[in-house]
């Protein structure tokens, strides 16, 4: 059984992760220990909220190296995933720097609300299309349930994007580092698949 790791950021998704993850037949363990962190099979960085408290948290909790340092698959969900950055223009906060690039406010206008909310096309990038094993089995026209005011930009780390007002990535791949903007564990049976494929990752 594959043990995964569950960061406890103190974000209000991470019930609904971990029930998402025993759904799929993993064991989940909600922990702030760097050992036991670093020793599960997977990692999930959760994170609902605001940038520069969850980046004090994890200075607070000894966490900021230990991530940094980890060798197993890690994927951020939602705000877990702009932690993966080098910075944010939410609180001009650094962030862990494992993905390059900075997270910005997502921009309101006629039509456009901030923040998004709801649920939204996801679009494969060529460069990436049929070759990531995170989004295998994810179509073209699929959709995910988001729910944010700030976004990464598109780099070559871009797996997947969506627009919203200017298109931002949606799922993020760097080596073993892994991001989702949406929210997979509220993506029915979009965010399950993303999910059985980070569980499916090679170590």
């Amino acid at each position: 059984m594959t043990v995964v790791a569950v960061i406890d950021s103190g974000g209000g998704n991470i019930g609904s992760v971990r029930y998402a993850l025993e759904r799929l037949g993993a064991r989940s363990i909600l922990s702030v220990d760097p050992a036991t962190i670093a020793s599960a099979d997977r990692v999930i960085l959760p994170g609902v909220g605001a940038a520069a408290p969850a980046m004090a948290r994890l200075h607070a909790l000894g966490l900021v190296d230990p991530i940094r340092r980890l060798r197993q698959p890690l994927l951020g969900i939602c705000l877990g995933m702009q932690l993966l950055y080098e910075s944010s223009e939410e609180g001009e906060v650094e962030c862990l720097g494992l993905l390059p690039g900075r997270i910005t406010r997502l921009q309101p206008a006629p039509g456009v609300r901030v923040p998004h909310m709801g649920w939204n096309l996801l679009q494969k990038h060529e460069s990436q299309a049929g070759s990531e094993p995170l989004l295998a089995g994810i179509g073209e026209r699929d959709h995910a349930y988001f729910v944010h005011s700030y976004a990464a930009p598109l780099t070559e780390h871009t797996l997947a994007s969506a627009v919203h007002g200017a298109r931002f990535t949606a799922v993020a791949g760097r080596g073993r580092c892994f991001g989702a903007q949406f929210h997979p564990e509220r993506s029915a049976a979009v965010g399950s698949r993303l999910l059985a494929n980070f569980l499916a990752l090679e170590a």
